[in-house]
């Protein structure tokens, strides 16, 4: 995907943009939100991610001043100070998800992921890769007889993240997949089947 980071700490922008081309995206970061517009309407994005609380102009603002031309682009809000009001606001706006800082970034991915599958960006054989995945951990946490909880319990991953590994929906990282392998007592290898 073509993202842009808007944020004006520096150290954000930095960690973002190096994780989000890791993972294979094109990156873009702007510390002014003032320059943010300029640059949006000469460049096709398919995700915009924005720090709320920015001097010069917030981020809401920012996102007000989007909408008016690029109705289709995914907005990701980052926000060290989450509130019910900039979190109403955001979904009056259409935003793909609200995120407060400090965030973890298995959660990030996901929404990476669910973003690129609601914009028709996965590659078919991603999404194959994930299914086989999914399914190779479900079925040797079945035999094993172990519930979703206790293999949260066993890899300190959220259940709900389990979930979506097993369902295929998230991307899971190496430190996800090495945990799982660990407490299933398997090779990672074998996560992948005949992939």
């Amino acid at each position: 995907m073509n993202i842009l980071i808007v944020d004006d700490e520096r150290d954000i922008c930095d960690f973002l943009s190096d994780f989000l081309r890791q993972e294979g995206h094109e990156v873009n970061t702007l510390c002014d939100p003032t320059k943010a517009l300029e640059d949006i309407k000469h460049n096709a994005y398919h995700l915009i991610i924005l720090d709320i609380m920015m001097p010069k102009l917030s981020g809401m603002d920012l996102l007000g001043q989007i909408r008016t031309f690029d109705e289709d682009v995914s907005i990701v809000i980052l926000t060290g100070y989450p509130s019910v009001e900039t979190a109403a606001d955001s979904i009056g706006y259409g935003v793909s998800a609200y995120l407060k800082k400090p965030f973890s970034i298995d959660d990030l991915r996901t929404i990476l992921f669910k973003i690129a599958q609601k914009k028709g960006l996965l590659l078919e054989k991603e999404g194959e890769l994930h299914r086989i995945i999914g399914d190779s951990i479900r079925r040797m946490r079945k035999s094993k007889g172990l519930t979703l909880k206790q293999l949260a319990r066993r890899t300190q991953l959220s259940i709900s993240l389990l979930s979506q590994i097993e369902r295929g929906e998230s991307s899971p990282s190496i430190s996800s997949l090495y945990k799982i392998a660990i407490a299933l007592s398997m090779k990672m290898a074998q996560l992948f089947g005949d992939f």
